[in-house]
């Protein structure tokens, strides 16, 4: 066998084979034969039809299957004797295929980019520096109060944070809009989940209530024969109810798991929650600032089937936020829609990977068990999350993933200068959700693998 390499790009190959003819012709003749003892024919008994007749009726048939075998196998061979590193399925095409002829044919496949890592040296990284006061706890615990209110009815106006039950209807002048309207809608005023200013004019309303609601639509709104246009509502207030919060007694605090409902106690769960949360949020940010810089100094060239492969994951994943269902069909969704957020975690993910490879870095089987005790704190019984992650080799390879890529990140932070800066918990948990959503780059220990 003959095989030639060409570097079409510097992720693309075309690789040219040329097998002779005799080969591939004997293995056609042999599986002639052996089809020949178990083809039956009307007018021949099994097993004695003639060889010039089988070859008639199945050759065709025949050469194309042994052809395509030979062409697979001498494919898998040609990866490894090249030292190619395929990123993807290749394309595998026949040119020359006659009895007599020695079989050409050419893969075109796409290859991992070999990489050479710059520094990111250089690099200014702001890592927040978060305490979490006693002002914070009593925040959250506010907070945990109205996520378990309750509403009552009152004989009152309605005043900003009330609820109301609602009847409405909109109109475009005076026609009536698809989508505009329901019955016994609940609306918490002050929610912001209604057009800008509707919810301002309800301050006031009193069960019985009808009124009209003037209002425009957003520019950028969803709905294209809204935007930008104005509308009326006709609003029927039905009920107006005020949110009664619970107090943070006994039975309030063992909602949470908080066993005995001591105040203290849960003045502590909660600021323990709240500092691992805190901390997440400092970790992410300081790797969002570390992995833009990582994707700055090193333009990779990124395979279009790497590409791809991420863009269905995208797609399952969004699938699944919207409820679609398991059985939607996600090439419904635009590759447009993620093939630029694809293309940023394939790169990310390679370049991790690089670092990996590079640093040889590992984490142990004591390391993981470490972290998944530490996900596990937050559950009711950590001991049974322990157990179940532990013997679940999938769910451990995940974890080692996320512990290869934090190690990946602490390696490429020694290149930086980092900038300690005062944040309060709320405004690291803010800078964080402004950083670009890199999580899940991609899975680093897969393609450290590959690469």
């Amino acid at each position: 066998m003959q095989v030639s390499v060409e570097a079409t790009s510097q992720i693309e190959r075309r690789v040219t084979f040329q097998v002779p003819a005799a080969e591939v012709d004997q293995a056609v003749e042999a599986r002639l034969k052996d089809t020949a003892k178990n083809v039956r024919l009307d007018g021949f008994r099994k097993g004695h039809v003639p060889l010039s007749v089988v070859r008639q009726r199945y050759g065709r048939g025949v050469r194309d299957e042994v052809v395509g075998e030979v062409m697979r196998e001498r494919y898998v061979k040609a990866i490894t004797e090249e030292n190619l590193n395929p990123a993807g399925y290749p394309n595998i095409e026949p040119q020359v295929n006659e009895a007599g002829k020695d079989l050409e044919f050419v893969a075109s496949l796409e290859v991992y980019p070999e990489i050479e890592l710059a520094s990111i040296e250089g690099t200014e990284v702001e890592r927040p520096v978060v305490e979490v006061t006693d002002a914070d706890v009593d925040e959250m615990i506010e907070t945990l109060r109205k996520q378990n209110a309750s509403w009552e009815e009152v004989e009152r106006a309605a005043e900003d944070g009330d609820q109301l039950t609602i009847d409405f209807q909109g109109f475009l002048g005076d026609e009536p809009f698809e989508g505009g309207s329901a019955e016994g809608h609940e609306l918490v005023l002050g929610s912001g989940s209604f057009i800008p200013g509707f919810e301002e004019q309800l301050v006031g309303a009193k069960a019985g209530d009808e009124k009209e609601v003037k209002v425009t639509f957003p520019e950028d709104y969803q709905a294209e024969h809204l935007a930008g246009k104005e509308a009326t509502f006709k609003v029927k207030v039905h009920k107006v109810s005020a949110q009664q919060l619970p107090e943070v007694d006994a039975e309030f605090i063992q909602r949470f798991g908080v066993e005995g409902g001591d105040v203290e106690a849960f003045r502590a769960e909660v600021k323990k929650n709240m500092t691992r949360e805190a901390k997440q949020a400092v970790d992410n940010r300081v790797k969002q600032q570390v992995l833009e810089a990582l994707k700055k100094a090193n333009e990779v060239p990124v395979p279009q089937a790497l590409i791809q492969q991420e863009t269905d994951a995208l797609k399952r994943q969004a699938a699944q936020q919207f409820g679609l269902g398991e059985d939607f069909d996600v090439s419904q969704l635009p590759n447009e829609l993620f093939a630029e957020q694809a293309k940023g975690r394939v790169q990310v993910g390679l370049l991790l990977a690089e670092v990996i490879k590079q640093g040889e870095l590992d984490a142990t089987d004591d390391e993981i068990k470490a972290r998944v005790e530490e996900l596990a704190e937050q559950y009711q019984e950590p001991q049974q999350v322990v157990d179940y992650y532990m013997g679940n080799d999938q769910l451990k390879t995940q974890v080692k993933s996320a512990l290869l890529e934090e190690k990946a990140v602490d390696r490429l932070l020694e290149q930086a200068t980092v900038k300690d800066v005062e944040m309060s918990y709320q405004e690291a948990l803010a800078a964080a959700q402004q950083q670009p959503e890199q999580d899940d780059e991609a899975n680093t220990e897969g393609e450290a693998d590959k690469a």
